[in-house]
């Protein structure tokens, strides 16, 4: 199924928010994190079993996995398999972007039908080495209807350094929306939903406004809500039939400063937290 087609059925079933995995094991119940070898699944389990039923989408964090070294990535791809069985829509924030001929393995790695173990529904994508970085990215979104997320703006409070940068009359950010938006017109579902996106901080919604003009049938993935005190309701206001809007929360969600509380404990607390930003995204 075409990844625009995936959006808006998940959306209107369950929801625009995405349960974001970091794990982190000082973030996380003791009694998760005690065997080094079996966290990162036990974890991520933990927190899928919580979201179940209330959140359609699952983003996984690469660099929280690859940072366990071969282990990791295998616990990756073993997370990865978990959620699909469990029919989440998953999201790989890996935000690759190379020269052409690197970006076409990560392209293959992670969009390819069949090809790694590490095929994922959508990909994040930094597109600041060009056009020739997005190419191959492209190919898969059009061959197969993967998803792509291109960063655009970026809810970290140093994005400003560069995205807001002045090209004449528009910001980086904007030049890149302009860009995005071609890709998506050229990538469209029979929603009229394309299959490339924009990562739109949460942190941001003024701006949001602004790149929503720009890229009237892109995804945009908000990430931001929780700790980074992003505004979930007025990121969520972007949302129209064409451009819909997924909101992203992992800290919020996750983490625990009481790391002795029970592992059904933890299920229930993640269960009332994903409620808590259902009910903000929807006022």
């Amino acid at each position: 199924m075409h990844w625009g087609e995936k959006v808006k059925a998940t959306t209107e079933a369950v929801g625009p928010l995405v349960l974001g995995i970091d794990p982190l094991p000082d973030h996380a119940p003791a009694l998760l994190a005690e065997n080094s070898a079996t966290f990162l699944e036990r974890y991520s389990e933990a927190l899928l079993d919580g979201a179940a039923g209330k959140v359609g989408f699952v983003k996984f964090q690469s660099a929280y996995f690859e940072a366990w070294g071969s282990a990791g990535i295998a616990s990756l791809a073993r997370c990865i398999a978990i959620a699909k069985e469990r029919d989440f829509c998953v999201i790989l924030d890996a935000k690759r972007g190379d020269i052409g001929s690197t970006s076409d393995a990560y392209a293959r790695a992670y969009l390819e039908p069949g090809a790694s173990d590490l095929e994922v529904d959508c990909l994040t994508i930094n597109p600041f080495l060009g056009p020739e970085t997005m190419e191959p990215f492209l190919k898969r979104a059009k061959d197969y209807g993967k998803g792509l997320f291109v960063l655009v703006k970026t809810s970290n409070p140093g994005s400003g350094w560069l995205q807001d940068q002045r090209i004449e009359a528009h910001s980086v950010s904007e030049r890149l929306a302009e860009v995005v938006a071609k890709w998506a017109d050229d990538t469209l579902c029979t929603s009229g939903i394309g299959a490339v996106g924009a990562v739109v901080g949460a942190t941001y919604p003024e701006q949001g406004q602004r790149l929503r003009e720009l890229m009237p049938r892109s995804t945009f993935l908000a990430p931001g809500l929780g700790t980074q005190g992003g505004d979930p309701a007025a990121i969520a206001s972007l949302a129209t039939p064409s451009g819909p809007v997924l909101v992203s929360a992992s800290r919020g969600i996750a983490a625990v400063s009481d790391r002795s509380i029970s592992v059904e404990s933890y299920r229930a607390l993640i269960r009332q937290r994903v409620e808590e930003f259902r009910a903000q995204l929807i006022q």
